[in-house]
């Protein structure tokens, strides 16, 4: 088993060379890491200029692990070789360490690295590594993990407290600023450079770093909170320290404060996003809702989340809110409506199901707009949040985590629903699949959302009601329900609790005006007439995206005819199930698709399901490789879950074909049972994919495909012509 560690930037508000002096000062020994009890130098370096010093030790630690343990392996202290390479001419310095104990059954590296802030050079940049791979423990392999992991992550905090206990007491003893290299040797260099004359600071200078943040830092702590799409470029959503990093300070404000743990997934998945879907990576705030609904468990966390936002994609849930505007049919009869918010800031909604005709809905608006209209609300409570946030600019109390006093930015809302009026018509067979295929949506791509829900005034036919939906709702989900009986749900323990006492809704018993509208039937004149269980505007039906059904053997392939030549094609692509490979050829010839007869698959395609094609050939037997079409870019794999965008000038006129195959890795079964089951079982993908033809002047910044997610493709310079990928 292997555990990874990537910890996120941590800023010292401190001159590189102050917080060395105060890094040397947790040797040999250091109070303050009492499982550190020693350390001996084995080697040491250091050049004649002093410009660098590399010294080797051998550090004693005394694990907190179980006195048993210690006794069934026979130690009491496990040792540690740490390498520094302080570099003061280029003011870094790199750590590495392994175990020296039990290295061949457990095996640890670590890596960490003090720099200048690439920003400010009166700052400095902290960053941390670690990899730990078990082997074989004496069958302990669970626990050492555990006890490992532990320890560690207990040590990542208190380093920070560390080095600022030492600033403190170098500045209490006076030392408030020491020299660079380059200034106490200026006849070895010929010249300071800007950076190092700007690392200089005056004492007042020195303060005012210390005690107040940057615009830059105040600036980056919300530039993703501003933003209303969930998909956005990766580098709009850093803490201003790179691409691929956050900062320490900026995850505490914008997220909240997590266990160091938590952080590294929080990084690793974000990395991982961004080298699979081409720098399109979710907001931070919604990677982590999916981690905290999986237990940070990253394997599950990375297929629920790919599929959620290739479902996003395709449907264009982030253009929701622009784009769909409620039926009248539901403001009138949909009895749902934010009100106000609860005591902890967060946006409250309130539904009246008991009194709402759901029958009368289903039948008038159909299953779909409902459920079109639920995910423009949940569209809305996420806006809602970071205007929330915004407002407050604050941390909030989590009553789920009561460890934590700062749980970052309003991420979750409270939801009050009045069941007063439910009765057996709301057992409904057709309402009740629609509620469960709602539930189903809801729990798969919004995650987290919800802080509570609150059930005022269930009617005795509730527990059946709640014994045909319980099951598709998640157990951790559940858990937050709160359910009060009667009409004793005002006082303590009851909505009091949860919200101000002047924003209780008066239809409740409080005093404040609610305007969500008391039930009425719908009238049976907007029903249809054709109504049936799945009838209605299909969700969604104006999607760009189309899907497709990719077989083995049988290629789906789609025709782009391109007029003039230096015209571009762009295409983006999703791989929602299995594997499949991509490629662009070019003809001259003019086709279209080719018959049955013509078609070299090696099984035949069920019939697709609803809004998904089967596969389109127009490459047939008769034609050549490098006669009759030409390879113009060369194939790539996309794997499943992954996205790939590209974009290619016709250097000519003609057809240009665009073609997806199934893809499987080499067999490394030898049966014929074996082989069989393959074909059978696992031999079929399916993507979403757009594309689209556009004239050479109108390329740059009019790629509408990735409109919904906002993505730094749509500026790829006009004069690109290779494919690019996940």
């Amino acid at each position: 088993m292997v555990q990874e560690y990537l910890s996120p930037v941590r800023v010292y508000k401190y001159p590189f060379e102050m917080v060395m002096a105060a890094y040397e000062k947790r040797f040999p020994t250091c109070e303050m890491i009492p499982v550190f009890v020693g350390c001996d130098i084995m080697s040491e370096n250091e050049h004649s200029d002093k410009s660098r010093h590399v010294i080797e030790r051998r550090c004693k630690l005394n694990v907190d692990a179980p006195r048993l343990l210690k006794r069934v392996v026979g130690f009491d202290y496990i040792y540690f070789v740490q390498k520094n390479d302080l570099n003061r001419k280029e003011r870094t310095l790199h750590i590495s360490a392994y175990n020296e104990s039990f290295s061949t059954r457990v095996l640890v590296n670590e890596y960490c690295q003090y720099s200048v802030h690439p920003e400010n050079p009166n700052w400095t940049c902290f960053e941390q590594s670690a990899k730990m791979e078990i082997k074989s423990f004496f069958g302990f392999e669970s626990s050492v993990e555990k006890i490992a992991m532990k320890q560690y992550a207990a040590n990542i905090k208190k380093g920070k407290e560390i080095i600022e206990y030492y600033l403190n007491e170098l500045q209490k003893d006076g030392i408030t600023y020491i020299p660079t290299w380059a200034e106490e040797n200026p006849h070895l260099v010929k010249s300071v450079s800007t950076s190092t004359k700007a690392s200089v600071p005056s004492t007042s200078t020195l303060k005012d770093d210390q005690d107040g943040e940057s615009d830059r830092s105040r600036c980056s702590s919300f530039s993703s909170a501003c933003d209303d799409n969930i998909i956005v470029p990766s580098e709009r959503i850093v803490g201003g320290i790179g691409d691929e990093k956050l900062e320490e300070e900026y995850i505490e404000h914008n997220l909240g404060i997590l266990k160091p743990l938590e952080e590294s997934k929080l990084i690793q998945l974000r990395k991982w996003l961004s080298d699979t879907h081409n720098g399109k990576i979710p907001r931070d705030e919604h990677i982590l809702r999916f981690l905290r609904s999986r237990d940070f468990h990253m394997e599950k966390v990375k297929e629920v989340l790919c599929q959620s936002l290739s479902w996003r994609k395709q449907h264009q849930i982030d253009r929701i809110l622009d784009t769909w505007t409620v039926p009248q049919l539901l403001k009138d009869y949909y009895l749902g409506g934010w009100h106000h918010h609860d005591t902890d800031g967060r946006p409250l909604y309130v539904l009246k199901l008991g009194q709402m005709d759901t029958k009368g809905l289903l039948k008038a608006a159909g299953e779909e707009q409902i459920l079109k209209h639920v995910l423009y609300i949940m569209e809305e409570g996420l806006m809602k949040c970071k205007q929330a946030s915004l407002k407050r600019n604050k941390p909030i109390s989590d009553t789920s985590r009561p460890e934590y006093h700062n749980e970052g930015p309003v991420s979750s809302w409270t939801c009050i629903v009045d069941l007063e009026g439910l009765n057996m018509r709301h057992l409904w067979r057709p309402g009740v699949q629609a509620l469960r295929r709602i539930i189903e949506v809801i729990e798969t791509n919004y995650p987290e959302t919800m802080a509570r829900l609150l059930i005022v005034r269930s009617p005795r036919v509730f527990p059946v009601l709640w014994t045909l939906i319980s099951r598709f709702i998640d157990e951790k989900t559940s858990s937050k329900f709160m359910m009060y009986t009667g009409t004793d749900y005002l006082g303590a323990g009851g909505l009091i609790d949860y919200i101000p006492r002047d924003l209780i809704p008066d239809f409740l018993g409080g005093t404040c005006k609610c305007s969500v509208p008391d039930g009425e039937p719908v009238p049976k004149s907007l029903y249809r007439t054709e109504w049936e269980k799945g009838d209605g505007v299909a969700l969604w039906e104006d999607t760009i995206y189309k899907s497709a059904n990719v077989f083995r053997g049988g290629p789906h392939e789609v025709v782009v005819d391109v007029p003039d030549k230096d015209s571009v094609i762009t295409w983006d692509f999703d791989s929602v199930k299995g594997d499949v490979s991509f490629c662009l050829y070019f003809t001259k010839q003019v086709i279209g698709p080719i018959e049955d007869s013509d078609i070299q698959c090696v099984m035949t395609a069920p019939p697709a399901a609803s809004g998904t094609a089967n596969p389109t050939q127009v490459i047939g037997k008769h034609m050549t490789l490098g006669k009759d079409y030409n390879v113009v870019e060369s194939a790539i794999v996309c794997r499943e879950g992954e996205s790939v965008q590209g974009s290619h000038i016709a250097r000519s006129a003609g057809s240009y074909i665009l073609q997806w195959k199934f893809h499987a890795p080499p067999s490394q079964t030898s049966t014929v049972q074996d082989v069989l089951y393959q074909v059978t079982h696992n031999a079929k993908s399916k993507v979403i994919y757009f594309h689209e033809l556009l004239a050479s002047q109108n390329f740059r910044g009019s790629m509408t495909s990735l409109e919904s997610c906002q993505s730094a493709f749509s500026s790829l310079s006009h004069v690109t012509g290779s494919s690019i990928t996940s």
